[in-house]
């Protein structure tokens, strides 16, 4: 890891060779083995916790300073933001295993859960846990996956030019899946025209021979179809170019049942969550599994069972009323697909329909 980042190797009667754990950025978290990141935040420094994080077993730290008077294992740097990405970078170039890195305005969460769902029954599947896309969260990520992993589904999140650039130099993805171009974060990226920019930044780490999986029914990836070096596929609904393509959809009072035509196949899939907007994300899913020669079937069976992560559309029953607990992303996009649900309901039932929106 020193070696890797660049940084100095500091202490005491250190064994050198001993292999680390998991990467921790929490000293109540650290386990026997881990790597502690000692981050320095707005109201806690975690080079306050260094001493705290050895002696709940940390095998080193990683630090722009030592403590006084601590003479265990810290490698120090001057940034180490910096000496995570380059530790995570080399460990990542390390790997023969065929990455996929999705992102997009909404919907990339769903779509990474609904990928390693797919992918799982076929190949050993590491995936990012919950939304953590950013530059901390994705070499944590990276760095934790299982030594027998076959694939990984990693999820890629920005708000700024030049994020995507360097979450995509640490992921070096395979596949790069693009959901959408919403108007999350265009405060930052000016107009649609500069999110997808920014969306396209993820072309930059991905190898000559990799590919984009792209939503075909959105104009302004559509335009993009013959730029760059890269080979693009595309699914969608509407757009009947497309490589991937959803008709006979069917909403249901359980899920979506639709028929999926694309690279020779034609096969029903039913998936257990409501609304369009989960046709396309399914759409991409399958795009990359079959792109990873994931059999039909299998992807029939897989997703028929999906259940998504986090508060994302958990429908339940309670006091009489059916409760629609969709809580994670409150962006105009998400809130759209929400209230179209509810209006699906409104259309079932002769009650009252209540949306309560933050």
């Amino acid at each position: 890891a020193a070696q890797c980042c660049g940084g100095k190797l500091c202490g005491e009667n250190i064994n050198e060779y001993a292999e680390l754990g998991s990467v921790v950025i929490d000293s109540r978290c650290v386990q026997t083995g881990d790597l502690f990141v000692a981050y320095k935040g707005e109201r806690v420094d975690g080079h306050d916790y260094i001493s705290t994080a050895l002696d709940k077993g940390a095998a080193c730290c990683l630090a722009e300073r030592v403590p006084d008077g601590e003479k265990r294992a810290v490698i120090v740097v001057p940034d180490v933001q910096e000496a995570l990405e380059k530790i995570c970078a080399e460990y990542r170039a390390s790997l023969d295993i065929p990455v996929i890195g999705i992102t997009g305005s909404v919907g990339k969460t769903t779509t990474k859960e609904m990928t390693a769902c797919m992918l799982e029954r076929t190949y050993r599947t590491a995936r990012t846990e919950g939304n953590h896309n950013n530059n901390i969260g994705l070499p944590m990520t990276i760095l934790d996956m299982p030594d027998d992993t076959e694939t990984a589904v990693l999820e890629l999140g920005m708000n700024h030019f030049g994020e995507m650039a360097r979450l995509t130099s640490i992921a070096k993805p395979d596949i790069a899946v693009i959901t959408n171009i919403g108007t999350m974060h265009i405060k930052h990226l000016g107009s649609r025209e500069g999110i997808l920019q920014a969306k396209l930044e993820i072309f930059r780490g991905v190898p000559e021979n990799g590919v984009g999986v792209f939503n075909g029914d959105e104009p302004l990836l559509w335009n993009v179809r013959a730029d760059g070096g890269h080979k693009k596929y595309y699914y969608g609904i509407e757009n009947h170019a497309c490589d991937v393509l959803a008709t006979d959809i069917q909403e249901l009072d359980d899920g979506m049942r639709f028929v999926v035509s694309g690279f020779g196949h034609r096969f029903e899939l039913f998936v257990p969550v409501l609304g369009r907007h989960t046709v396309y994300n399914t759409l991409a899913a399958v795009t990359a599994a079959l792109l990873l020669k994931v059999p039909p079937e299998t992807i029939q069976t897989q997703i028929s069972g999906f259940h998504n992560t986090g508060m994302r559309q958990k429908i339940y029953e309670r006091d009489g009323f059916t409760i629609i607990e969709d809580c994670y992303n409150a962006g105009p996009e998400s809130t759209e697909a929400a209230l179209e649900i509810l209006a699906g309901f409104r259309s079932r039932t002769n009650g009252r329909c209540i949306a309560v929106l933050g």
